[in-house]
């Protein structure tokens, strides 16, 4: 916050009665962006993904399955012989581009609204992804709820538009193994997205016969980092978009929505309990956005497309151990 000023300033907002009022406003004059910490892990970001990506895409040429305790060998093997990093930029360069893609919708949307946030950080992790996603901090606070609304959906917009094609590209170069994908000791599940163009890709195949070629791999986890971001629960992006629409009814329908991961977790994956649990210690309130105004129909069409990207994108059991390995 260093630098920055707070300055009041006056703006008309229409209420439900058709009357126009002036509400002040407290605004924070935009900061100068520091680049310097977010380029150092967005590049350390991108050597941990193209590194995993290195892995997965020796696994793939050998018909290998995509995760296996013999994984860390290989890593070092690639660490040996750095020119092999290239393989994994199919990988690393497409993940890269879809995380990328979310954080400048929010970003950009920022701009317009003259919100002031911070440039996209980017998380490297020794995962089996090589990152814990990106995000923006935003720092001053957002006028309308029209604001509030294309602020939050515009990253899963902008995510999804590019993790679609990434999708279907990825799956074009993918190929026909029996039995590959219970082969390993991890199992991964497929979003409906995945499932439709496997149909369209493979009509005569069996799903647990495709082979997801890295570059589809990279789109799942943009699948499910979109799916994860709309869940309609505090300061998600969906529930930027569920406080734009429901207000005060925000703080219930987001603990009720955590609540509902406890099922989900009970019967599919153990991993919604962790999430539930995260979300709760991160809190549902939201921050108050004082606007009465509600959103035009326009907008609220564009939260029904972002429902049915939640449902595309959303996985019951993103990983499971597989019990016959």
């Amino acid at each position: 916050m260093t630098g920055t000023g707070l300055s009041e300033w006056e703006w008309p907002q229409q209420g439900e009665n058709g009357r126009v009022r002036i509400i002040p406003v407290i605004r924070i004059s935009r900061s100068r962006p520091r680049w310097c910490l977010p380029a150092t892990l967005f590049l350390a970001t991108f050597f941990t993904t193209t590194w995993v990506g290195a892995r997965m895409a020796h696994n793939f040429s050998r018909g290998l399955p995509a995760f296996t305790v013999r994984d860390f060998a290989v890593m070092v093997e690639i660490l040996q012989h750095p020119s092999r990093l290239l393989d994994g930029l199919p990988f690393s360069l497409t993940l890269l581009a879809i995380l990328l893609a979310h954080e400048l919708g929010h970003l950009l949307a920022c701009r317009y609204y003259g919100v002031d946030a911070t440039p996209p950080y980017f998380l490297p992790a020794p995962t089996l992804i090589g990152t814990f996603g990106a995000f923006i901090r935003i720092k001053s606070p957002i006028p309308s709820r029209r604001a509030l609304f294309d602020i939050g959906i515009a990253g899963p917009l902008a995510g999804f538009a590019l993790l679609l094609p990434a999708m279907a590209v990825g799956l074009a170069y993918s190929k026909v193994v029996p039995g590959i994908a219970e082969s390993g000791e991890l199992v991964f599940g497929t979003p409906l997205v995945q499932r439709i163009l496997e149909r369209v890709i493979f009509p005569d195949v069996d799903p647990v016969d495709i082979y997801v070629h890295p570059v589809a791999r990279a789109a799942w986890v943009g699948a499910f980092a979109t799916a994860l971001n709309l869940l309609p629960i505090g300061q998600l992006d969906g529930g930027h978009i569920l406080y734009a629409l429901a207000g005060r009814y925000h703080y219930a329908l987001s603990r009720l929505f955590v609540l509902s991961l406890v099922p989900i977790g009970l019967v599919y994956s153990y991993s919604w309990l962790v999430w539930a649990l995260i979300l709760l210690l991160l809190g549902t309130r939201h921050p108050p956005v004082h606007d009465p105004v509600r959103l035009d129909p326009k907008r609220k069409l564009l939260a029904i497309l972002g429902f049915l990207i939640l449902v595309l994108s959303f996985t019951a059991t993103p990983v499971r151990l597989n019990d016959g390995f």
